[in-house]
């Protein structure tokens, strides 16, 4: 049985990034507007005017001492305020008003405009179900008059029943009719209700990633004797975080930004309304409340909102009967990095979130994003002391799921990571060779190849690096040169017999490593053989000595067993009656040949040929081993899970490449990020295309045209759940043809349509692409949150 750890994973967010975007000339998105058709974001600018507008013709008449209700109130005798609903709907002028509105988690404060909701029913409002509109008795929005299309949809509003369009339409607020819980309102109701219901301990206001700043916050109130001292207190507290956040952001262009400083206490939690694609904040509530109800094992996890694009995860989960945090990220591919999934068993009585894994998930955001610094399978990440409450905690390694059962856990879109937390003392190893540290791991807890769980205080698997073989391959003291590898080599160990198995397609790679190493020794790191049964580990005994054990999967025999290295040595003399020797060295393979024969093995390499070294005596009393060296066809499977945005299609063993020139677009307080490009033919590399340097510059127009031809779009698309999408491009000599989609669906007509005439122009005006060889390419693209 291949024992493996199941997680659940929670999400959490960071705060306040900078993003550098490539300057957009205002006059090229205008000549593209005038390309493309009237969009929803056009109306969006004329409904905020016309409300702007309405705002102060009534704060003006409100003003006048002369004003028609404040004349109402002084004939009924009342000096001060006469009638509690009507002076609610005289102060809607002056309140705030909070939105959650979360697709990639947005908040944005707006002033409610006033609408003309009759005052009788304020007394009513919210506590009672609302008549509903039907949709077909609402061909326009009843507040803006913005009529309904395809691409301006209709919405609710849950206090009274009313249909708008997402402009007049888009706040929350909790209503006693839905049993406390929040719903969409209109602008209207949104005013009345929170002018109506002035709560006590009054929830801070975040803007994307941040708090509402002092002044803003001064500003927007609806009055100074409404504030609370504690709320004044919490307001203080929040200008300070904000201010210290602002000293550290700068512009992603200088490269000199630093990250952010952590958030001290638990983030906000988000949650559905019930409704598709309707999400709030929930208030601030304390651990207690929340570790309560991950012990009654709610069917859903905690999702805490790290920053405006970036989620965490959290559920305890029961993992072979260890109880352990799961956490997992949400939001990370956007930046071209790989979700990442912590499985950390909890502590007797544990009464605390782990918030340091919260704090490390924004630093591996901040990383991929400000630097490209990226993390992939035996990567590690490091830590400050302290972590999880323990000095010796250095950080993590993460590693792929092979044998490891992931059943039962709520995962992330492919490509995910695990994380191991690795120990000071370990250190060295993640850095140097982290095969050995994982299959180590593995021996540890009896997990093959490695437990995905990690443990907190337990005793370190290594330490110091004494007489180990790999202090003569790699530096520990300042790593300048490491044991090199090939992605994809691999060593079959079996009777009598060894396989070194390298794909062709790595060639170049093996080459770089050959010129590298010594003439008399060639060492290569290899990587895990998923078609091995059993693999070599080296464990460090108490007194320093490194030996050699085997760790296999459970119950099944043991026919081939992998290989953490191999060195050929060159030292072997002629006199010494041996053909060549092997030996097994730590957790390693050494085959000890004459120098005649390392020049052939170096020249086979070279040529891509294959290769058999004897070993054995020169006249053997009894059999000989071999050493073979094959070059495969077969290329070791990666990007495993991946599919195409537009149609589903697998991207597996897909060649891609990131876009670290970071090419965004915003607008509407949005931004379109270009990630990472596809070839979509398994013999075409980015290395190996005719004309390299033309693809490259076509690739990146193509990119821009796309982000140019739907930058005005990006609130729309967004909303429609449309946030990773996809561009196909197929090159055929002369002829070259576009496909754009998300969701594995392709975009709408309009969209395609102005795409069509974007990225025509783009092989048009360029004639010299048209002699380009045929390859296929997919552009993957991120609408996020502008937080900058």
């Amino acid at each position: 049985m291949r024992q493996a750890v199941t997680a659940t994973l929670s999400v959490w967010g960071e705060r306040r990034f900078g993003y550098s975007t490539l300057k957009d000339s205002s006059e090229s998105l205008l000549d593209e507007r005038k390309l493309r058709p009237g969009l929803k974001e056009d109306s969006v600018i004329e409904e905020k005017e016309r409300a702007e507008n309405e705002q102060e013709h009534l704060e003006a008449v409100l003003g006048r001492s002369g004003s028609p209700l404040l004349d109402t109130g002084h004939q009924t005798g009342s000096t001060e305020h006469p009638d509690p609903t009507l002076e609610s709907c005289t102060e809607r002028k002056n309140s705030v008003v909070e939105t959650s509105v979360v697709s990639g988690v947005d908040f944005t404060g707006r002033k409610g405009s006033l609408g003309a909701l009759p005052m009788q029913r304020c007394s009513s409002l919210g506590t009672t179900a609302p008549q509903w509109i039907p949709d077909s008795q609402a061909p326009a929005c009843m507040k803006c008059g913005s009529k309904f299309s395809f691409t301006r949809r209709r919405h609710h509003c849950r206090a009274c029943g009313k249909v708008f369009c997402v402009v007049c339409c888009d706040l929350k607020f909790r209503l006693t009719h839905l049993g406390g819980k929040e719903g969409r309102v209109c602008v209207t109701c949104h005013s009345t209700l929170i002018n109506r219901t002035i709560r006590k301990d009054q929830k801070k206001v975040w803007f994307a990633d941040r708090f509402l700043s002092q002044p803003e916050s001064r500003s927007a109130n609806c009055s100074p004797t409404h504030r609370s001292t504690s709320h004044t207190q919490r307001a203080e507290l929040a200008q300070a975080e904000v201010s210290d956040l602002e000293a550290d952001e700068v512009s992603g262009l200088s490269g000199n930004s630093k990250k952010p400083s952590p958030p001290k206490d638990l983030p906000p939690i988000l949650t559905s309304t019930g409704v598709k694609g309707d999400y709030t904040l929930e208030e601030k509530r304390t651990e207690s409340s929340l570790l309560e109800e991950l012990e009654r094992g709610l069917a859903e996890p905690l999702v805490f909102v790290l920053n405006a694009n970036l989620l965490a995860v959290v559920k305890i989960v029961s993992y072979v009967n260890r109880r352990c945090w799961c956490v997992m990220s949400k939001g990370m591919h956007a930046v071209g990095q790989p979700e990442v999934v912590i499985l950390l068993q909890c502590l007797p009585e544990e009464k605390r979130f782990p918030t340091d894994i919260f704090n490390h998930f924004i630093q591996i955001y901040w990383d991929a994003q400000t630097a490209g610094k990226l993390l992939n399978h035996l990567s590690h990440s490091l830590v400050s002391r302290g972590f999880l409450g323990n000095n010796e905690h250095s950080g993590f390694l993460y590693v792929r799921p092979s044998f490891q059962s992931l059943e039962g856990l709520p995962l992330p879109a492919p490509p995910f990571l695990f994380g191991l937390l690795i120990l000071r003392a370990e250190t060295p190893w993640a850095k140097a060779f982290p095969l050995r540290l994982m299959l180590r791991l593995g021996a540890e807890y009896r997990f093959y190849p490695c437990p995905l769980f990690s443990v907190r205080y337990r005793e370190p698997l290594f330490g110091p690096v004494n007489n180990s073989i790999m202090r003569l391959l790699v530096d520990f003291r300042f790593y300048r040169y490491t044991l090199p590898s090939v992605q994809g080599l691999v060593v079959d160990l079996e009777a009598r017999s060894t396989c070194i198995r390298i794909p062709k397609t790595r060639h170049p790679e093996l080459l770089k490593a050959l010129n590298k190493s010594n003439e008399r020794v060639l060492a290569l790191g290899a990587c895990f053989n998923e078609q091995a049964d059993s693999h070599l580990i080296c464990v460090q005994t108490a007194d320093g000595q490194y030996q050699t054990q085997a760790i296999s999967i459970h119950s099944q025999p043991r026919r081939v067993t992998g290989s953490c290295f191999f060195v050929f040595s060159g030292a072997l003399k002629a006199s010494s009656g041996y053909l060549a020797k092997s030996s097994i060295v730590e957790d390693g393979l050494m085959v000890q040949v004459t120098m005649e024969t390392m020049a052939e093995l170096r020249r086979s390499l070279r040529d891509m040929k294959d290769f058999t070294v004897t070993c054995g005596k020169l006249h053997p009393a009894e059999r000989q081993e071999y050493v073979h060296i094959q070059w495969q066809d077969e290329e070791p499977r990666f990007n495993k899970g991946i599919i195409s945005p537009i149609d589903g299609k697998s991207m597996e063993s897909l060649t891609n490449v990131k876009t670290h020139q970071r090419l965004e677009y915003k607008a509407n307080g949005k931004v379109m990020r270009w990630t990472e490009v596809f070839y979509l033919q398994k013999d075409q590399h980015p290395n190996g295309l005719n004309n390299h340097t033309s693809h490259s510059r076509l690739t990146e127009r193509l990119a821009r045209a796309f982000c140019m031809a739907l930058c005005q779009s990006l609130c729309l698309l967004k909303e429609d759940g449309m946030t990773k999408l996809a561009l196909r491009v197929i090159l055929d000599g002369q002829k070259m043809e576009f496909m754009a989609g998300s969701n594995g669906q392709r975009l709408p007509a309009p969209y395609q349509d102005c795409l069509n005439q974007s990225l025509t122009s783009v092989v048009q005006s360029n004639s010299h692409y048209q002699g380009l060889a045929a390859c296929q390419l997919e552009l993957i693209f991120y609408i996020l949150e502008d937080t900058s």
